[in-house]
């Protein structure tokens, strides 16, 4: 078992409130990652649930028991650090194994739990070594083998790859992903890496200010974002957003160029994958290319709309554009997005 239920959760700090209102359920072996950007509240939600943080208001609920007045001792959750916090002295095995030791557990369940964890991270060759020994990644393991062997409820990360470089970053991420295959465990992951979010949540929590913008598959939150501020933070390169005015089931673009649009939409959004390169003239709207940013596998042209500012088109390959050369830009009508005044999104006609 490792559901939990958040219900009408708060943050207070004196006068200051950080949590406002959180509700959330989360099921059993679920894989679910809050996202945001700094201070939206995102660790201290995690510490919340952990119980290194108190909640001023609402209540907490693991397997259906409330636990909100419970220590982190009493919820049989384990979190992950950005720090790896491993003791210098001992050896692998010893550090994995430490809290079952402090726990008085038999010797032959902390060396069975060990070599078990081990197994699955991979570390049986690592198990005599120091942490000085070790890559970052390999301690990062460690750190969360050391989580592994209490058999916890499930499995709490605050930013555990931050301090890693961006291969290992890569390496570690398949880790995870692999770990939570293995033992279906529930897992709450803490990032502002909209990749880490992308690639391994079953579901993505975006946070915006102490409050839940939206929460979805990250298939869901790419496609069909319920809001602007959801729409400009997943996805990278960022979804193309423009001023627009609609009437009659028509919009139009600054520039006077549109298309069929939903009534009330004051700006429109389009991601890059979903603009069409043509002459100029064709299409919603024209522009200059500005910047040509050649990834190999891709291009992104950044391209100078005027008064609509700049759009970022990408081009699958390279593109025999350069600097300075006048496009037209044409946008899939399936896949474009329009938002109210409120940021809220508007229904495609």
């Amino acid at each position: 078992m490792g559901s939990i239920e958040l219900s009408a959760v708060e943050k207070w700090y004196g006068e200051v409130q950080v949590i406002k209102g959180i509700d959330l359920a989360i099921d059993e072996g679920e894989f679910v990652i809050f996202v945001g950007p700094s201070g939206c509240g995102k660790s201290t939600l995690l510490r919340m649930i952990g119980g290194l943080e108190e909640i001023s208001r609402g209540s907490l609920a693991i397997n259906g028991t409330d636990v909100t007045d419970q220590p982190p001792s009493k919820r049989g959750l384990s979190m992950v650090f950005q720090s790896y916090a491993l003791y210098p002295h001992m050896s692998v095995a010893d550090n994995m194994g430490f809290s079952l030791k402090t726990a008085g557990a038999p010797q032959s369940e902390i060396t069975a739990k060990v070599s078990e964890a081990a197994r699955v991270l991979k570390l049986e060759d690592y198990l005599d070594r120091r942490p000085r020994d070790l890559s970052g990644g390999q301690r990062q393991r460690v750190a969360i083998g050391r989580s592994i062997v209490r058999d916890p409820t499930a499995f709490l990360f605050d930013e555990p790859l931050s301090n890693l470089d961006a291969a290992l970053r890569v390496e570690m991420r398949y880790e995870i992903a692999k770990l939570h295959q293995s033992l279906g465990r529930t897992m709450i992951y803490v990032t502002h890496d909209q990749v880490e979010a992308m690639t391994l949540a079953d579901r993505i929590v975006v946070l915006e200010f102490g409050t839940i913008a939206q929460v979805g598959t990250p298939r869901e939150l790419y496609e069909s974002p319920a809001n602007l501020f959801v729409a400009q933070f997943i996805g990278s390169p960022a979804m193309n957003i423009m001023s627009c005015s609609a009437s009659g089931g028509q919009y139009t673009l600054w520039g006077g160029r549109g298309g069929t649009g939903p009534n009330g939409a004051v700006k429109l959004g389009i991601r890059p994958e979903h603009i069409t390169l043509g002459t100029p003239g064709d299409g919603q709207a024209d522009g200059v290319v500005d910047v040509a940013e050649y990834h190999g596998s891709d291009t992104f042209l950044i391209i100078d709309g005027a008064e609509l500012g700049r759009i970022t088109v990408r081009v699958v390959g390279n593109t025999g554009l350069r600097d300075g050369d006048r496009v037209g830009l044409t946008f899939a009508p399936e896949h474009t997005h329009f938002f109210d005044a409120q940021g809220l999104a508007l229904a495609r006609p």
